[in-house]
């Protein structure tokens, strides 16, 4: 077992095998100067040795407030720099980080807060259309809070002039009462936490329709950061534009983990616009870009595009959804990246699966998602015998390893449906493995519509509709996008003598739901297509949908 201790804290990355806490620690020693993170608009840059000491500081504030070692702490914002701090400070006190699409609404974050049991959560005011605050007083999270195991709420302010309010604790006061404890009582806190330990949980919509709480430990995620890390061919003088969210795997394993693994800095996007990643890029000289295939054209697409200097770029991730062979190019031909990789995962594997090679042909990275990455096996089998397919057969993609997740917390049903007795996550996608090793995505066995690299469950979609007085039955699919990679669609049943417009059903499900999982489309149906046992035959629906759509 590696322990924070069992470590010559001189020698420098790559880092593996040790825990998330560990990790800024170990930096902090061997690359002290080295810049580690930095937001340009809000004139903050951090070295390692400097992140390393604000990390520790807020570790000591969160054990002074009553934060213990195993607690749920739920974390709702952008991606502001307090994010990549806690993610650290939590990790050293062997808090679990819960992290919390930006999306989220009301109802949303009352069922992840309940059913997370989160102790702590922390927020910023808002963002978009969704007022945090007044989601958190709406539910009972704040003020005199009537979730049964919340028992604080942090408040983080998104520039300095920003007010606390009343019912919060200001983020403040965690620097406030680090002076409470000591560093040698944090090291014995730190000294207790091992690699195995459930140190982050993100939340996954399942076709149950209700999103399911996976947990990761530091084993999971840092190694699975470090292997995708090798494959980009990361070094400390590499420098990463991290302009995707934080709060899913892509952002805080993939892009920390990813980069601190090897030493490289960070220069994040609070949130997604194709503008600033480009001034990103050029005034940081970043050597790196992630994103869905949608931020790769929105930032080709930017009107001013051929202004910026890219010419530092080499490498980046492109994963979400399937890359486009002519995005691929022009990606490679108009940004310089010509070592882009695609990588394949999913939350419950840490997230990355496979990946390919900085040198593939166009080919294997448009056509394919790469070989497995090292450490771990993949099989295809068939999806009722789960008996091994040969090569070039679809099947049901699985994955074990090091990178499998511990569990769905508080749900063994799910947890055995996922993971067999043999430690083989069943993915529920459908995939084909050639006879060299390179997987390509064929379908989906799982009803997930994936809309610009956000899972979507439609049961969840489905459940709010028929609330509706004019619906009678519902049923949400994915169709096709050029931009999106899906677009979320209903068809829609009517109740005998009633009628509704697809507008007034959208206006229905504002502020009900995260504004991506409203139906883009809605077509009214008398009845849906079924099978002899009576489920509705989504795929027809898609097919009559796209047929129609053509006339």
């Amino acid at each position: 077992m590696v322990t924070n201790h069992d470590f010559n804290s001189k020698k420098g990355p790559p880092y593996r095998d040790i825990t998330v806490g560990n990790l800024l620690t170990r930096l902090a020693e061997s690359l002290p100067g080295n810049e580690a993170l930095a937001y340009a608009d809000r004139d903050l840059r951090l070295t390692f040795a400097e992140l390393e000491a604000e990390a520790r500081l807020i570790a000591r504030g969160l054990m002074a407030s009553g934060v213990e070692k195993g607690e749920r702490v739920a974390l709702w914002a952008t991606n502001v720099p307090e994010w990549i701090v806690l993610q650290f400070a939590l990790a050293k006190i062997g808090a679990v980080m819960v992290t919390v699409n930006t999306s989220l609404h009301a109802h949303e974050i009352e069922y992840l807060l309940r059913q997370s049991e989160a102790g702590t959560i922390l927020t910023i005011r808002e963002f978009r259309d969704v007022d945090y605050i007044a989601c958190l007083r709406e539910i009972g999270a704040v003020g005199e809070i009537r979730l049964p195991d919340l028992k604080r709420a942090f408040f983080i302010p998104r520039h300095v002039d920003e007010i606390c309010p009343e019912d919060l604790a200001p983020y403040e006061e965690l620097r406030r009462r680090a002076i409470e404890v000591t560093d040698a009582e944090l090291d014995v806190r730190e000294s207790l936490v091992t690699v195995d330990d459930v140190i982050n949980m993100q939340y996954t919509s399942g076709t149950t329709g209700f999103p399911k709480g996976v947990m990761l430990s530091s084993r999971n995620i840092l190694n699975n950061g470090y292997w995708m890390g090798i494959g980009l061919g990361y070094t400390a003088q590499d420098r990463l534009c991290l302009c995707v969210p934080l709060f899913h795997c892509f952002g805080c394993v993939i892009g920390v983990l990813g980069a601190y693994t090897h030493g490289a800095g960070i220069y994040p996007i609070e949130f997604f616009e194709a503008r600033k990643v480009l001034e990103t890029i050029e005034r940081e000289r970043c050597t790196s870009v992630y994103g869905v295939p949608t931020m790769f054209l929105a930032e080709m697409e930017d009107p001013d595009f051929n202004s910026f200097d890219l010419s530092s770029l080499r490498t980046g991730v492109m994963a979400g959804s399937l890359c486009p062979e002519v995005l691929m190019r022009r990606a490679i031909d108009e940004m310089h990246l010509n070592e882009i990789t695609i990588i394949y995962g999913l939350t419950e594997a840490s997230p990355g699966i496979t990946q390919t090679k900085r040198d593939d042909s166009i080919e294997h990275r448009t056509q394919t998602v790469g070989q497995v990455l090292p450490e771990m096996e993949v099989k295809i089998v068939d999806s009722v015998t789960r008996a091994s397919v040969d090569p070039g057969h679809p099947g049901e993609l699985c994955v074990r390893g090091y990178n499998v997740m511990k569990g769905y917390y508080k749900n063994i049903e799910a947890t055995d449906a996922a993971i067999d007795e043999d430690g083989w996550l069943h993915t529920g996608d459908q995939a084909t493995l050639d006879t060299d090793g390179y997987v390509r995505i064929t379908g989906r066995i799982k009803d997930i519509i994936i809309r610009g690299g956000e899972n979507i469950s439609p049961k969840e979609i489905e459940d709010l509709l028929r609330r509706h007085e004019a619906v009678s039955d519902v049923s949400v699919y994915g169709l096709n996008s050029e931009f999106f990679g899906e677009e979320v669609a209903a068809a829609v049943k009517l109740r005998p003598g009633r009628s509704v417009t697809d507008k007034e059903l959208r206006d229905f499900c504002q502020g009900e739901i995260a504004r991506f999982k409203i139906p883009k489309h809605i077509r009214f149906v008398s009845d849906f297509p079924m099978t002899a046992s009576g489920k509705i035959q989504k795929f027809r629906l898609r097919e009559i949908h796209e047929v129609e759509s053509k006339k």
